[in-house]
């Protein structure tokens, strides 16, 4: 079925749909097109076309294998990253228990494409989605799927939904990272409320804790350590209140892309309960990486001797206009980049072949297709230039791409990466 499904990608015909491909390639399939082996540079792309480096993926990849493997930990990458189903496959090869997922629609792409574990990192209370959850689990024995709880009245909800289903959705409690952050349960006695109402549920079935370190407010490495501890203390309690009593395993999940080295820390002194624990990391922006957020963010900043990422992803734009010497416009902008968190930062300059530093260019502002450029005298730019953009935050640059080239770092073009959004 995975091999199936993965193939019938490269049989999608290229044409209008997917943004920079060749305009001659109209007529062959994604595949064919892949054997190719086309110049990103020279072989037709129009810009602006998103590309991936495939030296920089691979890297990643391995980085987190070997940082999650290093210190003991389950790996679940965060899937709402990509949404590419080509990736999910890599990152399970790389030694990735499964995928974590955020709303229905997510799971329901991971299930065509064959993924069989699956970490919802939301209460799922929609009683559509809830009962093609149980058809799936009912269908598929090797089918796991978790998702968080954090109110009675959603555990009510589920019950209502499920009714009559075969096998129970298995929950973990969602323990909030503090008053005013996002989702979760706020205080341990309303954790135990919810999980008294769990027990209660003939559809459902407790298997541990989660929560996300991101949200809790004014992180620092102090505040962020004493919450996740706060997340162990927890499953700690319910174990000892026989909550987790017949499980084969118990989980305790938390991790994003900022913080996932305190994460290994505070997992590291989980003590022994009742069953085995599936310490579960959910990192999800490292496949990528980026030119902004996270390369501020990734602890790796912090323990630089545990590995490194690198950022992928490289937006080529080309100028259309030059009005002044401290101006220039390319035809890139809000519909091509990632701009929420911050804007693209200008990296290199193309022309006749010749790649040099994007010397005194910066990117100033974006409208919906030009990116708004500020050029200092040792600025040296033209017209028809291409200019090769750093992206912040993946999971708004993957989202505006239906179809993105992985390029090696001369530019031959060795596959393509499939997003479902």
């Amino acid at each position: 079925m995975v091999l199936d499904a993965l193939a019938r990608l490269a049989e999608e015909r290229v044409g209008h749909r997917f943004k920079g491909l060749p305009p001659d390639a109209a007529d062959v399939t994604v595949g064919e097109l892949a054997a190719q082996r086309r110049n990103l540079f020279t072989d037709g792309f129009t810009t602006p076309v998103l590309a991936l480096s495939a030296e920089r993926l691979e890297h990643n990849l391995a980085a987190l294998e070997t940082y999650a493997e290093r210190h003991g930990l389950a790996f679940a990458p965060h899937g709402k990253t990509s949404m590419a189903p080509q990736l999910f496959h890599r990152q399970i090869e790389r030694g990735a228990w499964g995928v974590t997922l955020a709303v229905p629609h997510q799971v329901r792409v991971a299930r065509e494409f064959g993924v069989e574990r699956v970490f919802l990192a939301n209460e799922l209370v929609d009683a559509a989605a809830l009962r093609w959850i149980a058809a799936e689990l009912d269908a598929d024995p090797g089918f796991r799927f978790v998702c968080y709880v954090d109110s009675v009245r959603g555990v009510e909800l589920m019950e209502a939904a499920l009714d009559g289903a075969s096998r129970p959705v298995d929950v973990v409690v969602e323990l909030a990272a503090g008053e005013g952050a996002r989702t979760g349960v706020r205080t341990e006695a309303e954790c135990a409320a919810v999980a008294d109402a769990v027990a209660g549920a003939r559809a459902l079935r407790l298997v541990g804790v989660a929560g996300y370190e991101g949200e809790v407010p004014q992180a620092d490495p102090e505040r962020v350590r004493a919450w996740l501890r706060r997340l162990v203390a927890l499953a700690v309690d319910f174990d000892e209140a026989g909550r987790f009593a017949g499980l084969d395993e118990i989980v305790v999940s938390a991790g994003g892309s900022a913080w996932f080295d305190a994460v290994a820390d505070v997992f590291a002194e989980v003590p022994e309960l009742s069953a085995p624990v599936l310490k579960l990391l959910r990192s999800g922006a490292y496949v990528s990486h980026d030119d902004g957020h996270y390369q501020r963010l990734t602890p790796f900043n912090r323990v630089p001797g545990e590995g490194g990422l690198e950022p992928a992803f490289r937006l080529w734009t080309q100028v259309v206009s030059r009005p002044s010497a401290e101006q220039a416009f390319t035809n890139a902008g809000k519909r091509d980049a990632a701009y929420d968190l911050d804007l693209p930062v200008a990296r290199v300059v193309r022309r006749d072949g010749v790649e040099r530093p994007a010397t005194g260019i910066e990117v100033t502002a974006l409208s919906d297709q030009h990116a708004w450029l500020r050029t200092s005298s040792e600025a040296d730019l033209e017209v028809g230039d291409w200019v090769g953009l750093g992206l912040s935050h993946p999971c708004t640059s993957f989202d505006k791409w239906a179809l993105i080239p992985v390029a090696e770092a001369d530019g031959t073009v060795v596959d393509y990466i499939r997003t479902f959004f």
